[in-house]
């Protein structure tokens, strides 16, 4: 009988230091025993809107993400299965004409902002990490981050965020958290948080990873 992989959820509002707890979990297990699964991919696309009327999407809210198939594929990952995962242009505002193929792994990391919203696709993970920052140190980190990858302006950045980003934080990515099995506030400088969260993934991790 195939090994169930694990499944670990990594949540928290935008800039709060996801991406560094999930580097710090891969560098921790062996080999390439983890693969890295992330909601931002996974936006619907909307061919049938102008470039300007992407941008104004409200992409804070769940509405915007195609979680069904997150959901279908998170399940066929952890059971074992390939899956074609949808590539998202950021500055189009739309999915591009291609996938990548992802071969399963013994442990499976899903990154995102709206991961604990739904039910179903909660129900997937093994454990379930929520990462607490000030939401001071999260605007900056957004602000800068989108400008450096994203092609945005400054004064775009900020407009969304107070249109949508906040609010949208406010109504569903925080109350999420008491979905959480472990809370680590800060994100990235708790060093004690992210340790203790180690130990545990490595007890879970299938024993097959231990072995390499």
């Amino acid at each position: 009988m195939a090994t169930r992989r694990l499944v670990i959820g990594i949540c928290g509002g935008t800039g709060s230091g996801k991406t560094t707890i999930t580097d710090r979990i891969i560098a921790s297990l062996p080999g390439e025993s983890v693969l890295v699964l992330q909601q931002d991919h996974y936006y619907k696309d909307l061919p049938h809107l102008p470039l300007d009327e992407r941008a104004k999407q409200n992409f804070d809210h769940p509405d915007s993400i195609d979680t069904p198939l997150l959901t279908e594929h998170v399940r066929r990952m952890r059971e074992g299965q390939a899956i074609d995962r949808p590539v998202y242009d950021f500055t189009q505002h739309r999915r591009l004409g291609k996938t990548v193929r992802l071969e399963p792994r013994l442990a499976l990391i899903i990154e995102g902002i709206l991961i604990f919203e739904n039910k179903a696709l909660r129900e997937l993970m093994d454990i379930k990490i929520f990462v607490d920052t000030d939401a001071d140190l999260r605007f900056i980190r957004r602000l800068e981050r989108d400008i450096r990858e994203r092609g945005r302006t400054v004064e775009s950045v900020v407009q969304q965020y107070l249109a949508t980003v906040r609010p949208m934080h406010m109504e569903f990515i925080e109350p999420s958290k008491r979905y959480a099995d472990v809370i680590i506030p800060e994100g990235g400088y708790n060093e004690v948080g992210i340790d203790l969260v180690i130990q545990k993934i490595r007890s879970l991790v299938p024993k097959e990873a231990t072995a390499l």
